[in-house]
């Protein structure tokens, strides 16, 4: 069931290159997506459409999609598959701004702003079920299992993320967990489907798996980067937003564990207090200490490791645009 992928009629260098080598695939996954979120609740199509339609680049269910190229599998179940991944983030995306009390998503205003917080849980909870009813249909108990315990593991990195929020003495262990759980092991599902559905042996279908997680640890360390130097224009968010919300992420952290006593009990302040009065300080002293950069070679980092997980597959378009998702993840602007 493994063969190499069609040759791109141009180099893949860049995520529009990416876009475009799956861009039949991907507009068969944007009208299911579109016809799964019917809904006879009028309130549910609104609030769906709104965070669906808002956007973004759809990256987990591209993800998939050249995954499962790069695996060879030449089927169709792909479709479904990354539909059924889009809805499961979306959840987690409605649930998210309700617990960060967030305004603001790729530059418009959040579901809950919009229609309340209720609204939002809710109509993440359709999607959440809706996604559970198109694993069903697929008839395939290892997909079931696979995608059960990601959004077990998303849930329980929610829950867990909660806890950090306004504790200063987050170490870069605990953010790492956050992390792993909330972001990464969707990619890693995205990419370990593919080799499912292609039926590769268990040492590929691993190394796409540690692919996909070590893509998601450096994109989200990316983005975290991103809070402290972008813009909403951007981002889509406030810059700052992590810390008014009280998050500890990695050039943070780091700043504090760099900082003398009486710097690091200020940052720390910043965190319990939450809000963007300490923001000026704390840009200061992330600049100040480094922290930015390192966490920038740890995304980096992360980034080669995932593009190292792609040796065992046989070189080919599918992996080309793999790789350019790596290089993607750290440099928006590719």
């Amino acid at each position: 069931m493994s063969s190499a992928a069609a040759p791109a009629s141009t180099p893949i260098a860049g995520f529009a290159d990416v876009q475009a080598f799956v861009a039949a695939d991907m507009q068969a996954v944007n009208a299911l997506i579109r016809a799964r979120l019917a809904s006879d609740v009028v309130l549910v199509n609104q609030v769906a459409e709104h965070i669906v339609g808002g956007g973004g680049k759809r990256l987990r269910p591209l993800l998939h999609l050249v995954a499962a190229r790069a695996a060879g599998y030449r089927g169709r179940d792909q479709i479904a598959l990354a539909a059924v991944i889009e809805f499961i983030h979306t959840a987690t995306l409605l649930h998210d701004d309700v617990v960060d009390e967030s305004d603001l998503r790729r530059g418009r205003k959040t579901a809950n702003a919009v229609w309340g917080n209720a609204a939002s849980v809710l109509v993440g909870d359709f999607l959440y079920s809706r996604s559970f009813q198109m694993m069903v249909e697929l008839d395939r108990m290892r997909v079931m299992q696979i995608l059960a315990d990601t959004t077990n593991r998303i849930a329980e990195g929610e829950v867990l993320q909660l806890l950090n929020i306004g504790n200063p003495d987050t170490d870069e262990a605990a953010y790492l967990n956050v992390i792993e759980r909330k972001t990464a092991v969707l990619f890693a599902a995205a990419t370990r489907l593919g080799a499912v559905l292609a039926e590769l042996p268990a040492e590929e279908e691993e190394a796409l798996a540690k692919y996909g997680l070590d893509l998601g640890f450096a994109f989200q360390i990316a983005d975290d980067v991103l809070d402290y130097v972008s813009d909403a224009g951007t981002l889509g968010k406030n810059v700052g937003d992590d810390l008014a919300e009280g998050k500890p992420t990695l050039p943070l952290i780091d700043a504090i564990a760099r900082s003398a006593p009486a710097e690091a009990a200020k940052l720390k302040r910043a965190i319990t207090e939450g809000g963007r009065d300490a923001l000026a300080d704390v840009l200061a002293a992330i600049h100040a200490t480094g922290a930015l950069e390192r966490s920038r070679e740890r995304a980096h980092a992360y980034a080669r490791s995932a593009r190292e997980a792609l040796n065992i597959l046989p070189r080919s378009d599918a992996r080309d645009a793999l790789e350019t998702l790596a290089d993607y993840a750290i440099d928006r602007t590719r």
